[in-house]
C-alpha cells in the first residue's frame, strides 16, 4: 500500500524556468559520466509505465522518493549515488543501515517538488505512479522538462489500472518479474548490470528456500495493512498475491482486483480466515498503524475478537514494505511460511 501524505504543492512555472538553468549549470545537458568520458552502454533508453526514459549518463545525485525503490539502490550498492530520500513507512531492511545512514532523509512522508529540486537531481525513482502524478510530489512531465528523467516500479503499471484513485486496481496478478525487472533495470540505469543479476539470483534463492516442502492448500488467509475504522486489506493480485500463491494457500478476499480495499470488519468477521497477516508500520498517518494497536483493537472488537484468528492468536508479523511488490515481498514470503509451519498449517 502506498505511504501517502498531505500533497506537496507543484513549483511554478517561473521556478520551473530557475530550476532548469541551474540543473543545466550543474551539468544536466552532459552525455558522459561525472568525469566527463562517455560511458558506455550510455545514452541508455527504457521503456517505463507508458513513457520512453533517456539516461545519458549514470547518475551522481539521485533521489529516490519511496522506500522500495531507495533500497533496490542501496542493495545495489549506490548510497553514495543518492543525494536524498524520502516517505518511509518502515525502519529500513535489515543490512542496510550503515549505508542507509549516509543518505540524507528529505522527507519521511512525500517531499515538496521544492525539496526534492533543492538536491539539485540528475535522476529521479520511485515505487509508484501516484507518486509522480499530480497530487504526489509531482508529475513525471515536471521533472522532464528539468532535464531529470524518472522511473517508476514497473509492479505498479505492469497489469495494473491506476486510473480510478485509490491504490489502483490489478487487471492481472503480480509476479516477482516485475519486481526482478526493476532490480536489473535501475542497475543498468547506474552503470552496474552486474549487481542487479546478482541481487535477483539471491532473491530467487530465498524464495526456493522459503517454499520448499510447504503446501499451505487449507490455510486462508487475510492481510492487512492499516487502519482499523475502515480497514485497509489486501485483494487478490498485489504483492500479498504473490505470497499467498508462492505458499499454496488462500486470501479469503481473493475476489477482489483492488489493491488495497477498505472492507468492513463484519464482512472480514464472516470469511473468517485462519491466519491475520499484520503489517506493523512504523509511520502514524492513520489509526492502528503498528502491529500492537492493532492487536490490541482485534482482540477487544467485539466483531472481531470471536474470529478463529484471533482467539489463537494466529498473526503473522509484516512491515509495510514486505507487503508492497518491493524487494521485500521476499521477506514476507519467508515469514509467513515460518508462521504457517508454527501454526501446524503446512504440508
Amino acid at each position: 500500500m502506498l505511504s501517502t501524505a498531505t500533497p506537496a504543492p507543484i513549483r511554478t512555472a517561473a521556478l520551473l524556468a530557475a530550476g532548469l538553468l541551474l540543473l543545466t549549470a550543474c551539468g544536466g545537458e552532459s552525455t558522459g559520466a561525472a568525469d566527463g568520458k562517455k560511458t558506455e552502454g550510455f545514452p541508455l533508453t527504457l521503456e517505463n509505465c507508458g513513457r520512453t526514459v533517456t539516461v545519458k549518463a549514470p547518475p551522481q545525485r539521485a533521489v529516490s522518493v519511496d522506500q522500495g525503490s531507495t533500497e533496490i539502490l542501496l542493495s545495489l550498492g549506490l548510497a553514495d549515488r543518492l543525494a536524498g530520500t524520502a516517505t518511509w513507512s518502515d525502519p529500513v531492511m535489515k543490512g542496510l543501515e550503515k549505508a542507509n545512514a549516509g543518505v540524507e532523509r528529505i522527507s519521511e512522508n512525500r517531499p515538496s517538488s521544492e525539496k526534492v529540486l533543492d538536491k539539485e537531481p540528475d535522476f529521479l525513482s520511485a515505487s509508484f505512479a501516484s507518486t509522480l502524478a499530480k497530487g504526489g510530489v509531482a508529475p513525471r512531465e515536471q521533472f522532464e522538462k528539468l532535464g531529470v528523467p524518472t522511473y517508476i516500479s514497473p509492479a505498479d503499471c505492469t497489469g495494473k489500472d491506476n486510473s480510478g484513485g485509490g491504490d489502483g486496481a490489478r487487471t492481472a496478478p503480480l509476479t516477482m518479474d516485475s519486481v526482478y525487472t526493476e532490480v536489473r533495470e535501475l542497475a543498468r540505469v547506474f552503470g552496474v548490470p552486474e549487481r542487479g543479476d546478482a541481487l535477483v539470483k539471491k532473491l530467487r534463492a530465498r524464495v526456493d528456500k522459503a517454499t520448499e516442502g510447504v503446501d499451505a492448500s487449507d490455510a486462508s488467509l487475510l492481510y492487512w495493512f492499516s487502519d482499523s475504522k475502515a480497514p485497509y486489506l489486501a485483494g487478490c493480485c498485489g504483492a500479498p498475491g504473490v505470497i499467498t500463491k508462492e505458499l499454496g494457500a488462500k486470501n479469503v478476499f481473493d475476489d477482489t482486483h483492488d489493491e488495497w480495499p477498505q472492507i468492513s470488519w463484519e464482512t472480514v468477521a464472516d470469511r473468517n480466515p485462519d491466519v491475520l497477516v499484520i503489517g506493523d508500520l512504523s509511520r502514524t498517518m492513520q489509526t492502528a498503524e503498528s502491529a500492537e494497536k492493532k492487536i490490541e483493537f482485534l482482540e477487544s472488537n467485539p466483531v472481531t475478537k470471536t474470529m478463529d484468528a484471533v482467539k489463537n492468536r494466529r498473526y503473522v508479523l509484516l512491515s509495510g514494505q514486505a507487503m508492497n511488490p518491493t524487494i521485500r515481498t521476499v521477506e514476507g514470503l519467508e515469514r509467513v511460511a515460518a508462521g504457517l509451519r508454527d501454526f501446524g498449517l503446512t504440508g
